[in-house]
């Protein structure tokens, strides 16, 4: 069920050869993703249980979910970019059906991130789970 921009990461990760190169790339979609604007830097917004600062703008159009998001730190919004390839475009239902963990250890980044990233991104998809499924945001 995974989206053709998570599959087109998966296949660039897959082709990389070792773990500094792909922290790099994971890096360099974060900085291309485009910028949450400051003003949705707020408590509302704001993701719990991160060590870095993160914040996630839910927005369901036409019975698609997106969001949009950010983090102070560079490798965390990468991690955003990868799950908005996961999620965007989809309905709210499929994004509850997606097995977020089965998804990222696809890519073997479960391994490799430290137990806070590892709790700060599923702190991030219980989060993104709960707005699609309309329990906040």
């Amino acid at each position: 069920m995974a989206t053709a921009a998570f599959e087109e990461i998966a296949e660039t990760l897959e082709f990389l050869d070792d773990w500094e190169e792909r922290y790099r790339h994971v890096i360099e979609l974060g900085r291309a993703m485009p910028p949450l604007d400051p003003s949705f830097h707020v408590p509302a917004y704001k993701v719990e249980g991160c060590a870095s600062q993160v914040w996630l703008r839910p927005q369901i159009t036409l019975g698609r979910f997106d969001f949009q998001g950010d983090s102070d730190a560079m490798i965390v919004r990468g991690l955003i970019a990868i799950l908005h390839a996961l999620y965007a475009g989809l309905t709210p239902e499929e994004v509850l059906a997606v097995d977020a963990q089965a998804a990222f250890g696809r890519l073997g980044l479960n391994d490799h991130l430290s137990a806070q990233r590892s709790n700060g991104l599923r702190a991030m998809v219980m989060r993104l789970r709960a707005l699609a499924a309309g329990d906040e945001g």
